[in-house]
């Protein structure tokens, strides 16, 4: 077992516990069965799901609403990565716990770091952010490239299936070009001087640089929601927002909305929170306004566009 800190969200035990549920899609009709897939994040499941299709039965270790940035694996995650053919990671530093697992697992296959080829935003230059961004999923060409390094390894490992995993990929991708064009029509139809974000942790740089918004400041001022908060943080991000003209502060679906009201009630301006407000970390549960990555997206531009004209 891994000892890890304690989120800042508090959510390690809600995760450690949901962890041995697994997603399983339809079984392949090939002689040797389905590809046993492990998925860590709710982002890249959903993404070997749409590459693998019925060839690939996929477990998820995060769970949706599951903080990523601290989490403590199960026995469970240790036994699914064991039997697994293929571990599917998101990168960029994010599953900082997931060497140890895999260690702890004995696993000897393949790998795949879906954030090869991706483009990373610098970090601070803190230790905690040396890595980089790791929330490389919010621009969805960047999901594009991720996809793309599951269909290969799927391919690479299931040879006989290749060109499934190819014409999900080509769908699926076709999906994500679309994604792409609808939010940037949607974000230019708000005013220039109004596409302004003050978010919970620095969760959107990729979509911020992707679609031309400008980031005032985050409630957390790091990649990691653990990270520790001062009063002179949150007093100087208040000072900004009402400097800059400031109209919302998002919230997170999956964290407290405690301190962004605080926030949003000292500087006079909305705040989107609640299990409606934005999907940062994580894709929210099935029936949901982000039960997928597109939906996730999607959901996210709604509120965002509709706040911001609002």
């Amino acid at each position: 077992m891994i000892a890890l800190l304690a989120t800042a969200c508090g959510q390690a035990d809600t995760a450690q516990t949901a962890s041995a549920a697994s997603d399983q899609v339809a079984t392949s009709t090939t002689a040797d069965g389905p590809l046993k897939v492990v998925a860590t994040t709710t982002q890249v499941a959903d993404f070997a799901r749409n590459i693998g299709g019925d060839k690939v039965t996929v477990t998820q270790i995060l769970r949706p609403n599951v903080d990523p940035h601290d989490y403590e694996p199960s026995p469970a995650d240790i036994q699914a990565i064991a039997d697994a053919d293929v571990v599917v990671k998101n990168g960029v530093g994010l599953e900082k716990w997931l060497d140890q697992v895999i260690s702890s697992a004995g696993f000897e296959g393949q790998v795949v770091d879906a954030s090869q080829g991706v483009t990373i935003r610098k970090g601070d230059g803190s230790e905690e952010e040396s890595a980089g961004d790791p929330h490389i999923w919010h621009n969805p060409q960047n999901a594009k490239i991720m996809s793309t390094n599951i269909e290969k390894a799927f391919a690479a490992k299931d040879a006989p299936d290749a060109a499934a995993y190819q014409a999900n990929l080509d769908t699926y991708g076709a999906k994500l070009d679309a994604l792409d064009t609808d939010i940037a029509q949607r974000i230019n139809t708000i005013p220039a001087a109004q596409r302004k974000l003050v978010t919970n942790h620095d969760a959107f740089g990729y979509y911020i640089d992707r679609y031309h918004l400008t980031f005032i400041g985050s409630i957390i001022p790091s990649f990691d929601t653990s990270a520790e908060l001062s009063a002179k943080q949150i007093s100087d991000l208040v000072a900004k927002i009402k400097a800059t003209g400031v109209t919302a502060v998002f919230s997170e679906s999956s964290l407290p909305p405690k301190t962004a009201q605080a926030i949003g009630t000292e500087a006079g301006v909305k705040v989107e929170a609640g299990e409606d407000s934005l999907y940062g970390d994580t894709l929210g549960p099935e029936g949901s306004a982000g039960a997928t990555y597109l939906d996730m997206e999607k959901h996210n531009t709604d509120v965002i566009v509709g706040t911001l004209n609002g």
